[in-house]
């Protein structure tokens, strides 16, 4: 099912940013960064500001983020995204934040997009659960948090945008199923290990292949559990360039979203028309 939200659209070049943090135990610090991060991007110009994946908690404790999963449309954390799209006039992608699932004990890792009245327009629950085992490093998604089954896009400042979360870069199919888009938001606290040798290539390859921006908002270093993620957060264009990165450590990543460019490469090279097996 694809579920999609219609504000009026606008066509004109719009600035996006993409925050980067490494958060850790405290959640009032780690929203703390946040919060001065996107009044950064604010300051910087952008209309439509994204947060990382687990952007309020990072722990080795995983069962931490069920400790303060909220139901959707009341919490501290919706309270937050909400107050600061309010301040900064900013449409917000909230990152992930856990919200509560139908199975006990688990939650919904979900993205909450608010416009700069603080409406909530769109929420997509991360649908691809991480598992990765190689040596004392693993990890294993499905153990605390509860499939989303719902394909996501709004229309916002910068046309139609497609919502996905860390894992879900691995599968093209999800980005397909979208439809036509201008971006693709991908919040993500890639491993280490997994994002030297994939997340770049991954995400130049969803931007080329469906000739729209890419902008991925990531955790970033090491942090205080001992947990180190890849970073390099970044915005790419529709032919694959790499506009925009942060390597490591807390910042804001922007560019200009600019829709003559989307339709210079759909014109120039024509492969979404050129599709045969679309279902």
């Amino acid at each position: 099912m694809n579920v999609s939200v219609s504000p009026d659209p606008s066509p004109e070049a719009c600035r996006i940013a993409a925050i980067q943090t490494v958060s850790g135990a405290d959640v009032a610090e780690n929203l703390r960064v946040a919060a001065a991060l996107v009044a950064e991007a604010a300051a910087d110009g952008a209309q439509l500001v994204a947060l990382p994946e687990y952007f309020p908690l990072i722990t080795p404790d995983e069962t931490a983020k069920v400790a303060i999963r909220e139901t959707e449309g009341h919490g501290p954390l919706q309270d937050f995204l909400r107050e600061v799209a309010t301040r900064h006039r900013v449409w917000l992608v909230g990152g992930t934040i856990p919200l509560v699932a139908d199975a006990d004990g688990k939650v919904r890792n979900s993205m909450l997009v608010y416009d700069p009245d603080g409406v909530q327009v769109a929420r997509y629950d991360k649908i691809h659960l991480f598992g990765f085992r190689k040596g004392s490093e693993q990890y294993d998604e499905a153990a605390t948090i509860e499939a989303g089954r719902e394909v996501v896009t709004f229309d916002g400042p910068c046309g139609r945008v497609g919502l996905s979360v860390c894992y879900d870069l691995r599968f093209p199919e999800l980005f397909r199923a979208m439809g036509k888009v201008d971006l693709i938001v991908l919040p993500a606290a890639f491993t280490w290990t997994t994002g030297r040798d994939h997340w770049e290539v991954l995400l130049r390859a969803r931007a080329i292949e469906n000739q729209c921006y890419v902008m991925a908002p990531a955790q970033g270093g090491r942090h205080p559990g001992g947990r180190v993620t890849w970073g390099h957060s970044l915005i790419v264009d529709p032919w694959g360039e790499v506009l925009a990165c942060r390597d490591e450590g807390p910042g804001v990543v922007a560019a200009d979203l600019d829709p003559d460019r989307i339709a210079a490469v759909r014109e120039s090279l024509p492969a979404l028309r050129h599709r045969c097996l679309a279902t």
